[in-house]
Formats: C-alpha cells, structure tokens, sequence
C-alpha cells in the first residue's frame, strides 16, 4: 500500500453539532494518510463553531463555510475542487452522522490501490442496512434497481454516499457540468466515471441509520431522483454524461 498518498474525507455538515467531533476523532487514529474537510452550510446549530475549533487543534482538519444551504452535491462539488487544488491523491465522500462506518475505510484503502472509484454498497452481499423503516428500506432497493435498468449502470448501490475516488476521476470529470444535487448526485457522478472508462469496485458495507440529529432525505429529492436517471439516460444516448 502507498504510504505516501494523502487522503481527504469530506463531511458535509448542516446540522451535525452532535456528530461532528466524535466522527473526526474516530477518523483521524485509523490512517496517517487521512485528513478531513468539513463543508458546513452555516448550519444554525452551531456546527461550523465546532468545525473551526476541530481545526484549530488539529492540523489535519480544515473547513470550507458557505453561506447557505445549497445542497449536498454542491458541498460535495465545493469539497472535490478545493481537495484537487491541494493535490489530495484520495478524495472520500462520508456521512457525519456514523450511517457509514470509519471501519470500513481500510477496506476502502486497500481496494483504491487496484481500483480508481471504490463504492461502499448496502446491497451488493444481500441488504444491509439497519434501522430503516421497511418502507425506506424498500425505496431505496428498488431505486438503485430502477436506476440499473434506465441508464445501465452495472452498480448494486447506485445511490450509496461512503465513496473514495482517486484524484484522477474528479479532475476528469467536469465538475460544473454536473447537474444533481440530492441523492441522485451519487447516482450522477458514478456515472460520469463509469463512462470515462474509470475502474470501479463496490464493496460490502453495512448502513446504520443515524442515532443523533435528523434525516436529511425529502419527498423533493425522491422526485429529482425519478427525472434525474431519464436525464443521465438521455444524455449518456448521445454520449454526454462524460
């Protein structure tokens, strides 16, 4: 394994006040390569406070404020360019709330070496998601099945967040062109490796639901999810979604 490398794990934060230092400190220990962005959207709970203070004690901790909520593929395209201008060799997407496990990121060390975009997936050993009530539990299944069938990509968990890409990927990709920003962005940016020809692996996790601070899913991100897929579908057709 490269020693070397520098890897960064974004955390996009809005309301993440009881979240946001216990998953820091549980990150930090597992690699010397990891450091760790926080994007937070002014959350009004007082998370960006904490961030700054997390970064003023550790020097592998940094932050990007943005003024509102915009969404989480925005923090995430603010956190992918800001990680390629520091030249960061491993990028991470992660949830703060501990759904994705900080064990788990040793597997994702160890298969980004052969691979270029390493996907932790809920469903690629059966289903693995703990907590969910049924009724998100099978939109979700469903969804990701769905999305395999309109735009072919050969993923079992299209939409899964817990990702690490080498830099490569996202300096391909035109972050500006990307045009999801709810769950439908994981779906959008997989793509767009997908078709670059990028090397992808999914590999098993298991997702626990949140036990602090609330959900961020919403009937309006279901609803650009649906139309979204069509778009990809579209756009892969004449060989845009590159």
């Amino acid at each position: 394994m490269n020693q070397t490398q520098r890897a960064l794990i974004i955390f996009p934060t809005y309301n993440e006040r009881e979240n946001i230092e216990k998953i820091v400190h549980a990150v930090l220990p597992l690699d010397p390569r990891i450091n760790v962005l926080i994007v937070d959207d002014n959350s009004p709970d007082g998370t960006g406070n904490i961030a700054d203070r997390l970064s003023e004690q550790e020097e592998k901790v940094f932050v990007l404020h943005r003024q509102n909520k915009q969404g989480l593929g925005r923090a995430y395209i603010a956190g992918f360019k800001w990680a390629i201008e520091q030249k960061f060799d491993l990028i991470f997407e992660m949830d703060a709330d501990f759904s994705h496990g900080p064990e788990y990121i040793k597997d994702f060390l160890r298969e980004i070496q052969t691979h270029d975009l390493v996907i932790g997936s809920r469903y690629i050993s059966g289903v693995n998601v703990i907590n969910w009530p049924i009724g998100r539990l099978l939109l979700s299944y469903y969804a990701n099945a769905y999305t395999r069938i309109i735009t072919g990509l050969p993923l079992r968990d299209a939409t899964g967040g817990f990702k690490c890409f080498r830099r490569k990927v996202l300096e391909t990709i035109d972050l500006d062109n990307v045009k999801a920003n709810g769950y439908s962005f994981q779906i959008e940016i997989s793509m767009r490796a997908w078709k670059k020809g990028f090397k992808i692996k999914e590999i098993p996790i298991v997702f626990v639901d949140r036990i602090a601070g609330s959900s961020k899913m919403s009937k309006r991100i279901v609803r650009e999810a649906i139309w979204m897929v069509w778009w990809m579908r579209i756009k892969s057709i004449f060989g845009q979604m590159g």
